[in-house]
């Protein structure tokens, strides 16, 4: 009868040894892939932003707006009760560039002609973690796409 009241405040032990690594993979594992997720929504969302700009001339502020609300809320405007596709994401976080506003980089001399490009970026995106005693914040590093405009 002792060795069965021994045996089991071992095993109460080898648990608690066990428990906090479980716990580490476990919400790294979980707030990993939130990041993940995160990063790819804004990905998605700034090809989208970026193609959408593509079909219009540069230098159309409505457009770049609608732009701007892409990337932010996926659709081409947000309204006051619209969420952001990502916690956090703000329209200050997104900056565009076309033949306009950025004429050194967006004129590509081809031979032929000149290429207009339009440039969409996320820039210090902060993903916030759940569980920061486990994994910590992050800055996402610069999300951008650079497309040709049709004229």
């Amino acid at each position: 009868m002792k060795n069965h009241h021994a045996q089991a405040g071992s095993v109460i032990v080898e648990f608690a040894l066990v428990l906090t690594p479980l716990l580490i993979l476990a919400f790294g594992i979980t707030e990993f892939g939130r990041a993940m997720y995160q990063y790819n929504a804004i990905a998605k969302s700034v090809r989208d932003s970026a193609r959408h700009l593509s079909q219009y001339a540069p230098g159309d502020d409505l457009r770049k707006n609608e732009a701007r609300a892409l990337v932010v809320c996926g659709k081409l405007a947000c309204g006051p009760d619209d969420k952001p596709l990502v916690p956090g994401l703000t329209a200050s976080h997104v900056s565009i560039s076309d033949r306009l506003s950025s004429a050194d980089y967006n004129q590509q001399s081809t031979g032929r002609g000149t290429l207009n490009l339009v440039r969409v970026e996320v820039n210090g995106f902060d993903f916030t973690s759940m569980a920061p005693a486990f994994v910590p914040d992050v800055t996402f590093a610069p999300i951008h796409v650079t497309m040709m405009q049709v004229l």
